[in-house]
């Protein structure tokens, strides 16, 4: 993963401006976190293939009008932050406006799964800035966290925190609850 430091006094606008016309490389994941812009190679295979595995099973559940996006950039200026979610679960009157991202309070759900480079921006960066737009769930799925591979159900945001709704290594399963009422079982994840 690189970074581009955007340079001193530059606003908001002037750092999305610079992350939408820039010819950034094809296939790249390019995102502002914390005011900087980063690019990170596509996922790998075992990445997708959690995703899509998650990506089903949401649909099973959602609601017609709304929408499981994985190229979805949600913006959160008060982190300086625009975040491209593994998996985005937004209404999709959401998408309706033109541009390129929505705002990250229209989000019911976003999923990020941790790459080995980029994990602590997951952990981290992502979580506060998710807590802080006030998304209601966040699920972190961590093939590299340290005690080995986790799901993370975060909510409750307050502030730029939320609280660990619960928590499940690798095997075993992790229940979302309403609107989604729904159990993943990990098992099926492929770990590192």
């Amino acid at each position: 993963m690189s970074a581009l430091a955007v340079e001193a006094g530059q606003g908001w606008d002037d750092v999305v401006r610079l992350w939408h016309e820039m010819d950034w490389p094809e296939g790249c994941k390019v995102e502002i976190i914390e005011g900087i812009i980063t690019v990170a190679p596509s996922p790998a295979n075992q990445h997708n293939n959690i995703a899509g595995k998650i990506q089903r099973r949401l649909y099973k559940v959602i609601p017609e009008d709304w929408g499981v996006y994985q190229t979805q950039a949600v913006a959160v200026p008060a982190r300086s932050g625009m975040y491209i979610p593994d998996l985005l679960v937004a209404p999709e009157a959401a998408l309706r406006e033109p541009g390129h991202s929505i705002p990250a309070a229209e989000a019911e759900l976003v999923v990020e799964i941790t790459s080995q480079s980029n994990a602590n921006h997951d952990r981290i960066a992502k979580a506060a800035g998710y807590a802080t737009a006030g998304v209601p769930l966040y699920l972190l799925v961590d093939r590299w966290a340290p005690g080995g591979p986790t799901v993370t159900l975060y909510g409750q945001p307050a502030s730029d925190v939320y609280r660990v709704l619960s928590a499940a290594p690798f095997g075993e399963k992790i229940h979302l609850p309403a609107p989604f009422n729904l159990t993943l079982d990990t098992a099926e994840f492929p770990s590192a």
